[in-house]
Order: C-alpha cells, then sequence, then structure tokens
C-alpha cells in the first residue's frame, strides 16, 4: 500500500464533476471520470486512487470499483493519508467518542458507513462483542486492518464479519461469514432499559436494528395498559419493549417462525412473555385475518423491511406501505395509534405522511401526526448525502371526528 499520494495512481474527473465533493459528497459516479485520461479498466476493485480535478489539483484519495455505478468513494480530503490501519484506528476513535457522549452502555452502531467517513464499512456493537459488514471493494481490501483496528481501539473478546449481504454482490464480492475470537450466536443487549438477546449469527443483517432505539422510546411511553400489535416484529424490539412498558397485551407478527422464537426468548428474559403472543404467517393475511375476526388494538406498529429497494420498485412500493397502512388502521380500536415506519431511503418522509393521510381519510378518519421520528444518534446523517437519512416513524393518533 502506498504511504503517500505520490505513489497513488490518479483518477482525473471531467470538467465541473468535482463541484458534489466539493459540497461535501464522497462519491464518484462513473461517468463523471475522465476515462481519456484516467481509464477506468486500468483500476483494480478496492484500489486506492488519487482524486484530481480537470486541471490537476488534487482533491482526494478514494477508494474504486470501475464496474460500479459509483465508481470510487472517497475516504480522505487529506491526500498525504490514504486509507490504512492508522487512518482507521483515527475514524473509530472519533466515532466512538460520538456514542459515548450520546449512550450510556456500549450497545449502539459503532460505525455507519458514509456518515462517518469510512464509506461502505458497519460495524454494531454489543457490549464486547462486535458485529462487521463490508459492502464495497475498497473495504474488503482493507480486511485485515480493519480487525486489526478494532482490535486496538476496543479490544473486544470476539468480532464476527457478516459479509454475506445482498449488497456485496453488487461490487462483486463474495458472499462469507468468518469469526475473529469466540463468538456466541446470540449476544445480549440493552435497549431503553430493556434487556435483549440479539440473534447475530442467524438474524437479519447485523442481528439487530438499532436505529429506531428513540421511537422504541416513546412508544414505551405510550404503551401502559394497552393492547399492542406489533407487525413485522423480528425479534421483537418494539413487542418486547411495550411489554415491559406495561401493554396489556402485545401480538407480534412474522413471517419467520425462527423470528418469532426469538420474540419468545426475549419476553421470556424480561418475564413478560404471559402478555405476549406470536402470529406466523405474512403480514398481509395476517392483517386481514384480524380484520375479518373484528380484532381491536389500541397500538399497532408497522415496521416492515424496505418495500422500495430500487427506484424501480418506487410506483408498486408506495402501493405497498399504504395497502398495509389501510390494513393497520382497520384493526384500530377508538382513537387508536398507528406508528408506520419505513427504512426505504427512496420513500420521502413527506410521502409517508401522505399515505398515512390517504389511508385515514379513505377510512373516514382523521389521523392527527403527534412525532415524527428518524434514525438515532448512532445513525447520524451526512448532510451532503441524503441516502443516509433514511428512516421514517410517523405517530398518528386516528380516530373519528
Amino acid at each position: 500500500m502506498a504511504d503517500n499520494a505520490s505513489q497513488l495512481p490518479k483518477l482525473v474527473l471531467k470538467s465541473q464533476a468535482d463541484r458534489r465533493l466539493k459540497r461535501g459528497h464522497l462519491w464518484i459516479y462513473s461517468n463523471e471520470v475522465d476515462i481519456k485520461a484516467s481509464p477506468l479498466k486500468a483500476f483494480q476493485p478496492g484500489e486506492q486512487a488519487l482524486v484530481c480535478a480537470q486541471g490537476g489539483k488534487p482533491l482526494a484519495i478514494a477508494t474504486l470499483n470501475p464496474g460500479g455505478l459509483i465508481c470510487a468513494r472517497v475516504i480522505n480530503r487529506d491526500t498525504a493519508h490514504p486509507l490504512d490501519k492508522s487512518l482507521l484506528v483515527h475514524r473509530l476513535k472519533q466515532a466512538l467518542a460520538l456514542r459515548q457522549a450520546c449512550f450510556e452502555d456500549d450497545f449502539y452502531r459503532l460505525v455507519y458507513g458514509d456518515s462517518d467517513l469510512l464509506p461502505g464499512l458497519v460495524v454494531d456493537r454489543f457490549g464486547e462483542y462486535l458485529v462487521v459488514q463490508m459492502a464495497t471493494a475498497g473495504m474488503e481490501a482493507q480486511k485485515e486492518a480493519i480487525v486489526e483496528a478494532l482490535q486496538q481501539v476496543l479490544k473486544p473478546a470476539g468480532i464476527l464479519l457478516r459479509n454475506d449481504h445482498t449488497a456485496r454482490s453488487l461490487e462483486g464480492l463474495d458472499a462469507y461469514v468468518e469469526t475473529v475470537g469466540d463468538v456466541p450466536e446470540a449476544v445480549e443487549l440493552v435497549e431503553n432499559g430493556v434487556r435483549l438477546l440479539a440473534p447475530i449469527a442467524d438474524g437479519q443483517k447485523t442481528g439487530w436494528f438499532y436505529d429506531h432505539r428513540e421511537n422504541r422510546r416513546l412508544l414505551q411511553r405510550l404503551a401502559p395498559g394497552k393492547r399492542v400489535l406489533d407487525v413485522f416484529s423480528y425479534a421483537g424490539g418494539w413487542g418486547v419493549q411495550a411489554a415491559v412498558a406495561g401493554a396489556s397485551e402485545v401480538v407480534c407478527v412474522d413471517a419467520s417462525e425462527q423470528a418469532l422464537q426469538w420474540v419468545g426468548e426475549n419476553a421470556h428474559i424480561n418475564g413478560v412473555e404471559e402478555r405476549m403472543q406470536g402470529i406466523h404467517g405474512k403480514a398481509v393475511h395476517v392483517l386481514k385475518d384480524l380484520v375479518a375476526r373484528g380484532e381491536q388494538f389500541d397500538i399497532v406498529v408497522l415496521d416492515p423491511p424496505a418495500f422500495i429497494k430500487r427506484k424501480k420498485d418506487q410506483k408498486s412500493g408506495e402501493a405497498a406501505y399504504r395497502h398495509i397502512n389501510e390494513l393497520g388502521m382497520r384493526l384500530l380500536a377508538r382513537d387508536g395509534l398507528l406508528v408506520s415506519a419505513s427504512c426505504s431511503m427512496h420513500l420521502e418522509r413527506s410521502t409517508l405522511v401522505e399515505i398515512v393521510r390517504g389511508a385515514a381519510r379513505h377510512l373516514d378518519r382523521h389521523a392527527q401526526i403527534i412525532h415524527q421520528g428518524g434514525q438515532g444518534a448512532d445513525h447520524p446523517v451526512h448532510p451532503a448525502i441524503p441516502e443516509t437519512d433514511y428512516l421514517k416513524a410517523v405517530f398518528a393518533r386516528v380516530y373519528l371526528p
């Protein structure tokens, strides 16, 4: 690895193509590169390059993947220091300082990719265990350095590399899972004062979704004495916390039997299993069945997976959000509360509000939005990269005027 900019190959941008970078963005698209001056096919996936403006001025150091639409990602504007263990240690310490200032316990997303100036890297911390995901060729090339840097900064008991996610295929990377040290299949965390198990070995993504922490905290305040329906429950992040907060009954719905088993384990840990039950099945089918049975809930939580993964999914995805929101509202008792969430970065916050409004009017009800939540401080938003601001949660009181 080169230790200074003079030894790095140059990636030359077209005229005026440096404007986004100057505004703080970290991505370079393949159509912004002057391929005559710096042919993309000359670079190897994961290689680092010195990004230069058309006139030759050095702008930054970036990691490359010449075959991708996003062909380069800036990792340092200080062109004297490429990505290596030293820079990783520095960035990890910066990320750690933010989390330690915001959270009392060591349970959080430690690294959130672009927002922590480490594009393509995600690290979730579960006390003395870490779960790592690398989504770009640039980060994959630094795997050993990343592990060493994490060991130096945090001295974890074990590190799980969950590099089996679909995002890697976009970079032409193989899927695999590796462990460094002794890592259990499930680890304990504490969220909003509630003890929970995260199935890091077999669960979704890193095993837990820390991003809704603050929204679940609000649900805890609203849940005492209420009958709660938690749809797309996964391991019970919403439902178990509502039960611990004093909900009279919680029904969790998920298409995965394994997820509902994890719900049961988390309910047992907290001594609330008698007030919780699970329903296995596809959300839409279960919701329709509950409507047909005349079931009513004081609170309905809808936290689905991303219905809009790509721009071309926009129309069908918005239709899916409208459908589940209307079904959820049909299950609300008088003056009930709908919590409608979306992790689709392509769904605008205003569009989700409009979906809630439209569903209420279709049912001839009135909706009052009492809160709009987003992701927590361990998922900081990069102000130049709208894609980092992805999470929405609309809390709406729905009633007959």
